[in-house]
């Protein structure tokens, strides 16, 4: 029996988007508690969902109004974890042309790319490709530990992986990878995985 602990933390909606096959990109320099540059410490890792800092303006139109407000520190007292996945591609991002050339492939604004890129603006941004398979949705309890600004967490339970099942099919997949690494080709880049 396969299990899993170690998570990354994303946007509930892009969570749900990544679980329903619409994107397999995430983009990212890191949370604010983490020192340095952003680093991958695993490849395989659970998909947690956080609320607190989505923000609508920072989404595409179609994605706008899935979004709850909630308040500054609130998490809800059971997480639900739906799905695992596996980061096959990982690319340095320092042209902002390459990030405008990216848009149709993530769920975020131009405005969210640019206040991201802009952010720290001596590290390059970081293009994630997740492979996403959903999983039994298992329930586990908030602890203080998974809050905060950080990108990592390890969770205090495991959880079953035994009956993920992949959101997008093999062709599906390589597809947007191809079309995802054909724009990347075509600029400075360093490809890291």
């Amino acid at each position: 029996m396969a299990n899993l602990s170690h998570a990354l933390k994303e946007w509930a909606i892009a969570v749900d988007a990544l679980e329903k096959g619409r994107t397999i990109v995430l983009l990212r320099k890191g949370g604010i508690r983490e020192q340095g540059r952003f680093t991958i410490v695993q490849h395989q890792v659970l998909l947690y969902p956080t609320y607190e800092h989505q923000q609508p303006h920072l989404l595409k139109d179609d994605y706008q109004s899935q979004v709850q407000p909630v308040s500054s520190g609130w998490h809800p007292d059971q997480v639900q974890i739906g799905s695992v996945a596996d980061i096959t591609h990982i690319f340095q991002v320092s042209e902002a042309a390459v990030l405008d050339a990216l848009l149709p492939f993530h769920i975020w604004s131009s405005q969210f790319v640019a206040e991201r890129f802009q952010w720290k603006p001596k590290l390059p941004l970081y293009v994630l490709l997740l492979r996403v398979s959903k999983l039994s949705p298992q329930s586990i309890t908030y602890q203080s530990d998974y809050g905060g600004c950080r990108s990592w967490i390890d969770l205090e339970v495991a959880i079953d992986l035994d009956n993920a099942t992949p959101v997008l099919g093999d062709e599906a997949y390589s597809d947007q990878v191809e079309k995802i690494q054909k724009i990347v080709s075509n600029s400075t880049l360093g490809i890291i995985l």
